[in-house]
């Protein structure tokens, strides 16, 4: 049975980002994902998770930057990833460092790095991927920690360095480290790829996808609407024995409308009402 986290990045985001744990609970979901929790303190969002009874699923290391101000900056600029961008390595490593001193507090099991914008040969930028990856997963190793790597589609972020699951994999091979995983969101695969079904059947018996995400294709709002019929892809996840979490990572079509987020859960009420 799929077990759905509400991505507080994206959900809720009619009240302030630290009352949307509460939101989310009171709607039923048993755990959060969000981006970047950076701006507030590691306390003050592992005692609303405590509070709330909310397990943290997932949430990013920097797209750049190494402090509140200049993480902000960066993602408010274009910057959507360090991992890849040869020259960047020691920002790339302080951003790993701050996000693992919160996973400390916040005890997600799995963090994602996200590669970054083609702005140097290819070549270059894989072998700056594959050595940041390789050192990345060895520290995060040390709390018990699963990195991830997510291809992400060129309509939502042109120019991103990793775009198929079939180079993620060949990427998680290349590194061959066993913290290191694929972030699959069937929304990216079906905008870049399509045959959903079948890459989930390739790739989630592996082993090697560490976390799934969902939204509707292609105006990325709840997943009852679109091109896609989640309903058979809750059906083939359950088939392929995935019982991890679910991120819930797409736009409320009623945005930030008070309540908007909870009206349109008519989705999924009967998998989180279910025992």
């Amino acid at each position: 049975m799929p077990r759905f986290a509400a991505n507080l990045s994206m959900m809720y985001n009619d009240v302030p980002f630290l009352d949307r744990f509460e939101a989310a609970a009171k709607d039923g979901f048993k755990a959060v994902e969000f981006l970047f929790p950076y701006a507030w303190p590691a306390e003050d969002i592992a005692a609303r998770l405590q509070h709330h009874g909310l397990e943290l699923a997932l949430f990013n290391m920097p797209p750049g930057g190494t402090d509140a101000a200049s993480i902000d900056k960066a993602w408010n600029s274009g910057v959507r990833g360090t991992t890849a961008l040869p020259g960047h390595e020691a920002e790339f490593r302080q951003g790993v460092a701050l996000a693992l001193a919160y996973q400390r507090l916040l005890k997600s099991p799995r963090i994602h790095l996200m590669a970054g914008l083609i702005g140097a040969e290819p070549e270059m930028m894989r072998a700056t991927y594959i050595a940041n990856l390789r050192w990345a997963a060895a520290e995060a190793a040390q709390q018990g920690v699963d990195v991830l790597i997510e291809p992400i589609n060129t309509r939502d972020i042109p120019g991103f360095f990793l775009n198929r699951q079939d180079q993620a994999h060949l990427i998680v091979h290349e590194v061959g480290a066993a913290n290191l995983k694929v972030q699959m969101d069937l929304y990216h695969c079906q905008i870049v790829e399509g045959d959903v079904a079948m890459k989930i059947r390739q790739y989630v018996p592996t082993g090697h996808v560490g976390h799934i995400q969902i939204a509707g294709v292609p105006e990325r709002h709840e997943p009852d609407t679109g091109e896609v019929h989640y309903p058979y892809l809750f059906d083939v996840l359950d088939e392929v024995g995935y019982t991890g979490w679910i991120g819930c990572e797409y736009r409320p079509r009623r945005g930030g409308e008070p309540g908007g987020t909870s009206a349109g859960l008519g989705w999924v009420q009967p998998y989180l009402k279910r025992p």
